[in-house]
């Protein structure tokens, strides 16, 4: 009987995760400066063009990032998980000798 071990997450899985987080974001941020200027997508709304841009990038790139990057989420919280419990297991003791006082 053989026992699939469980793979351990990257040791730099959220770095790996904000740098392709940008990268989508600046994919974005390119396709709709490109639409905006050859007149696909409005330019801009009186006089924030640039502000215009970057938030239709942010809106696009946020649902493409959530479908897309779902392995390296999955593998961020994995490192970041036992990190967290920790902290609230050094939170909760510190708690329960707060109230023996």
């Amino acid at each position: 009987m053989s026992t699939i071990p469980d793979t351990p997450a990257p040791r730099h899985a959220a770095l790996r995760y904000s740098l392709l987080r940008l990268a989508v974001f600046a994919a974005c941020f390119a396709v709709v400066a490109v639409l905006a200027y050859v007149g696909v997508l409005p330019e801009s709304i009186g006089a924030s063009n640039p502000l215009w841009i970057v938030l239709l990038a942010l809106v696009f790139s946020a649902p493409i990032s959530f479908v897309v990057l779902r392995r390296q989420r999955d593998a961020m919280s994995q490192q970041v998980a036992p990190h967290v419990e920790r902290a609230m297991h050094k939170i909760n003791a510190n708690r329960s000798m707060e109230d023996a006082d």
